[in-house]
């Protein structure tokens, strides 16, 4: 399938290598880019909390917080968090509310919790944790800036030689339909098949018209993936 991927570039990088191991032709074209945030993270904290790949990247090498145990929210984030040098990384594989469940599951300490977020964020993690009597302070360390509409983009929308979007995020999707209609291919944008990790990434296509959505059964690349298959049209 020829594929186009709206996610920032280092994370549209990853998902395009393998889904081009799969046989797939991807289209890089970034609608946000990552900017970190200079945020105070001193503290006595018990452990970190991410629910994002971004999150633990921002993270300056040789802090001490490395030294405190991790609980992401997925696999990749995970990943993200062993690559800034955090030894003690548990994963929850899936959204924020199997993250609540297994801070509750395996937390005893009564020191609060580093959440480590971005500036826009879908759910009250710490909130969902106060309700639990899990103490967990937050602390915005990057932002996602929407960035221009890409010309390849634009182009392989109004050739019609796309077979899917694919979206990773409700902002994204946003940037997508603004992006479209600033080009003046909004119809076209919209008659391709989208491609969403959740239903709530999905509401904004929804809403404008698209005519052909398809939403992950779980908040993972693996699903998106397995909606795709791994052969051509």
């Amino acid at each position: 399938m020829r594929i186009a991927l709206t996610r920032p570039q280092a994370d549209a990088e990853r998902s395009a290598s393998a889904l081009r191991a799969l046989g797939h032709d991807v289209l890089v074209a970034p609608l946000m880019r990552v900017e970190p945030i200079a945020a105070d993270l001193s503290g006595d904290w018990s452990a970190v909390v991410i629910t994002s790949a971004n999150a633990p990247i921002v993270i300056e090498k040789g802090l001490e917080l490395v030294k405190l145990p991790v609980y992401a929210v997925g696999e990749r984030s995970a990943q993200a968090a062993r690559a800034a040098g955090f030894t003690q990384v548990l994963s929850a594989g899936g959204d924020a509310h199997d993250l609540v469940q297994l801070i509750v599951a395996r937390h005893r300490d009564e020191k609060p919790l580093l959440y480590l977020a971005g500036e826009d964020r879908a759910a009250d993690l710490a909130g969902e944790l106060a309700r639990h009597d899990i103490p967990a302070d937050m602390r915005i360390v990057y932002r996602a800036v929407t960035a221009p509409f890409p010309p390849a983009l634009t182009d392989a929308l109004r050739a019609g030689t796309l077979d899917a979007v694919l979206h990773y995020s409700k902002r994204s999707a946003e940037n997508y339909i603004a992006g479209a209609r600033e080009a003046g291919i909004a119809s076209d944008a919209l008659a391709v098949r989208h491609v969403c990790l959740s239903a709530q990434v999905a509401d904004p296509l929804r809403a404008a018209g698209a005519a052909t959505i398809s939403v992950a059964k779980h908040p993972d690349e693996a699903a998106i993936v397995e909606l795709l298959g791994t052969s051509g049209r």
